[in-house]
Order: C-alpha cells, then structure tokens, then sequence
C-alpha cells in the first residue's frame, strides 16, 4: 500500500482555477487597471476596445469612442504631419512603437504622453490590430521642467553675482582710481581766490562722486564680504540702512560661519539685503529685528518689522519677486524659508538653512 504522505504530488498539468483562465478575467484585469489606457485598434487604426484607465485619461465613455479612428486623440499638427499612420506602419514593421508627446482629451486639453502601440498578428502572421497602451505623464514633465527651471534660475543667479562683482570692481578699481587721480591733480591748481573757490568745489564734486562710486559698488557687491566674511558683510549692510533711512535696527549673531561656503555666504547676505530693502521700501517700519543663529549644523535666520504687514493671501503684484527670489535661494541652499504676516502685524521672514 502506498503512504500518500511519503509520495510527491503530480502537479505537472494541474489546470488553474477556471475563472483565472476566462477572457472575462483578462478583461476585468484590463479594465480595473486606471494608470493605462489599455485599449484594442483594428488593423485600419479604428478603437476596438475601451478600458476604465482610458476613460479616465482620455475622457471618453466607451460608446463615444469604439469605432472611431484612434487619430482624434492627436493634436493637429501631428495629425497634419501624418503621425498616427507613421506610427501604425512602424509597429506593423518593426512589431512596435513607443513615443512620447502631447495627446488631445474630449474636453480638448492636452496632456503628455507615454504611448506604446504593438502590432497584433493571428497563427498565419496577418495582421489583425494593435494593442495601444497610454500613460499620463504630464506630472512628470511638469516636474522634470521645474527642476530645469530650478537648474536655470540657479546658473542666472551665479552669472548676476559674478557680473555684480565684475562691475563693482571696474567701479571700485578703475573709476574710483581715475577719480582720486583727478583729485590729486586738481589740488595742485590756480593759488588765486577764485582758483581756489572753483578748485574747493571741484573737490567737493569729485568726493560726492568717490562716495557714490563706493556706494554703488559695494551694493553690487561689498568687498567686506569677500574680505572679512557674511556676518562682518551683515553687519556693514546694517549699519548702512541705519545710516541711510533711519531705521532702528536690532542685529544679534551667535555661531560661527564657517559652514558657509561662498554661494551660502552671498545667498544669505542677499537675503537679509532683500529683506531690509523690502522693509525701506513696503512695510512703513520703524524697528526691525534680526537674528541669525548657527549650530549644530543649521543655520536660523530671521528678520521681523514693526510695520504695516502684508495679507500674503493676496495675489502679488506685477513685478513682486522679492519673496520668490528669497525663496528659490533658500531651496538652492537645501533650506526651507518661511512668511509670516497680516494687516497691521508686521512681518516675518524665518529661514532654515542647512551648513557644510
């Protein structure tokens, strides 16, 4: 007698459950399917079949589409160029195709596409159809031409700091030498009382001019920030705004910054310029504070006013890209950066950015 336990079960040949082996089971796995559009085309391109994923992509309703030619799906240029019989005689060619590009909805939005067409052959080698498989990808596209953006706005950002820096030495070197040059000669002029009068006024002209030279120049680019460094340049930049718009400033350091690299360095010091420019500018402020804190590997950088605040829920006006700017230099840093305001409540900048 055989022990059943001790013999190995003949599985070779066992058939799969019934329901597994129905087109009405392969049809339902097409249709729950809602990424793809997963659809069939007979061998003159005409729609065939319909999933749920090609409703929900495409926006047509089965009874609406089988039987229409599958071109209506491309937009008019491609359809001019003759795209969608490219694509068929290339897949009945070379067994398929896959391209990417934009395809038209019912409602005539476009969206981009992954499209891969498969020519379909009976026993004998004839051709019978096409299997067409869609996938949205607008989202990926969207998001791969935001990181270009990124990319862009990051390279425009280092050629406007190195053109600021070339200009602000041209000023600094060459005009401001011509000009201390033509001061020294001036002062060794007509000795009369009116060669004197006109030559003191010269020198005063000339000495207005060096201090708007300098000026001009250090707001391109501060050598104290090539010099000595971001919280010497910071605290420069403070003193300036107190000097120029009477402004009560607050400016507290703690840490070090030697986890600033020189993109960090200048990033963070164009921030806290933008921010106060803001303020002379928009906010009506009498006090603003700022505060950077460095340790444990961040940075915390924050400057707050006293004045009339912002309702941020409102669209910004044409031509508003201080936040934005301030923003995107943030996120090039690898920080988060954040706005706090309402009507009457001052304003908030508060930074998180991460050092080497």
């Amino acid at each position: 007698m055989t022990n059943s336990c001790d013999s190995e079960p003949d599985n070779e040949g066992t058939p799969l459950a019934p329901s597994l082996q129905t087109d009405a089971a392969f049809r339902l796995l097409v249709d729950t399917v809602q990424d793809y559009a997963i659809f069939l085309l007979d061998a003159h391109g005409n729609v065939a079949t319909w999933n749920n994923g090609a409703r929900r992509i495409k926006g047509y309703a089965a009874h609406e589409i089988v039987g229409r030619h599958f071109s209506v799906f491309y937009p008019p240029d491609d359809i001019a160029a003759g795209k969608p019989e490219i694509e068929l005689t290339t897949a009945a060619r070379d067994g398929r195709i896959e391209d990417e590009g934009w395809r038209i909805r019912k409602d005539s939005t476009r969206f981009w596409a992954n499209v891969v067409v498969t020519a379909l052959r009976d026993a004998h080698g004839n051709l019978i159809g096409f299997a067409k498989v869609t996938r949205d990808m607008t989202d990926r596209l969207r998001l791969a031409e935001l990181q270009r953006a990124r990319e862009l706005s990051a390279h425009v950002q280092t050629a406007l700091e190195n053109e600021r820096a070339s200009i602000a030495r041209e000023l600094h070197d060459d005009l401001g030498q011509q000009l201390a040059a033509l001061k020294m000669q001036l002062s060794i002029l007509d000795t009369s009382a009116q060669g004197v009068r006109v030559k003191q006024q010269s020198l005063e002209q000339i000495d207005t001019i060096i201090a708007s030279v300098r000026r001009i120049a250090a707001g391109l680019r501060p050598p104290v920030l090539d010099d000595l460094g971001l919280f010497a340049a910071i605290d420069w930049l403070v003193c300036d705004f107190r000097r120029r718009y009477d402004l009560d400033i607050h400016l507290h350091i703690e840490g070090e910054e030697t986890g600033f690299d020189t993109i960090a360095s200048t990033s963070v010091f164009r921030l806290v310029q933008e921010a106060l420019t803001n303020v002379v500018r928009h906010a009506r402020a009498s006090e603003v504070r700022i505060e950077i804190i460095c340790a444990r590997s961040r940075c915390r950088l924050s400057v707050e006013d006293d004045g009339r605040g912002a309702d941020l829920a409102q669209p910004r006006g044409i031509g508003a890209f201080g936040l934005l700017g301030m923003s995107e230099r943030v996120r090039q840093l690898g920080g988060v950066i954040e706005f706090h305001s309402a009507p009457g409540q001052g304003f908030r900048i508060a930074a998180d950015i991460p050092l080497i």
